[in-house]
């Protein structure tokens, strides 16, 4: 790799350390090239993204981030994972370390505050923003729907007795 390619890595690291909310780094020992793909379909149907890079360069495109803190983590074979949603790539990571003893969460960070691997996994057992969502909206959604059900009840009684009604003097004058 020369320079420029190098300066180009870390030019694209930076901007991921930059956009990002949160970043978990692992190591990947022995992982093969197909597992890696796997973990990275996986990160990115999560909406997150996935980068394997020279722990050096890494450690180059953390400076001028919020993420400055995690440049320690980076010996080893090392990766990102890196994710707007707060809890997208800890949990896909998380997940996937638990599955393969391979991949081993060494740390990571939320926003400026550095996460140890405790921290990672207790963020990966959140619920993700979309999860959330579903909740607010579905404790939006009962009250309304039990509104309706009580004012409709009164209504249905009195279609219920009307029609007994009806049904009893039909029968009444067909005797």
């Amino acid at each position: 790799m020369d320079k420029t390619e190098k300066q180009e890595v870390v030019a694209s690291l930076h901007r991921m350390f930059a956009d990002a909310e949160t970043v978990v780094v692992a190591r990947y020992n022995g992982m093969t090239v197909a597992e890696i793909n796997d973990l990275r379909n996986q990160i990115r149907q999560a909406g997150a993204r996935f980068r394997v890079a020279k722990n050096r360069l890494a450690r180059r495109a953390l400076e001028g981030t919020k993420f400055k803190t995690l440049d320690d983590l980076f010996t080893g074979p090392s990766a990102c994972a890196f994710s707007k949603d707060p809890v997208a790539a800890a949990k896909v990571v998380v997940n996937y370390a638990k599955s393969n003893g391979k991949l081993v969460v060494v740390g990571g960070a939320f926003g400026p505050e550095k996460l140890s691997v405790e921290g990672v996994k207790t963020l990966a057992a959140l619920p993700s923003l979309d999860q959330l969502r579903g909740k607010l909206v579905g404790l939006l959604q009962a009250p309304a729907t039990r509104i309706a059900s009580v004012l409709k009840a009164p209504a249905g009684q009195l279609a219920r007795v009307l029609n007994a009604r009806s049904q009893q003097q039909e029968g009444g004058a067909s005797a």
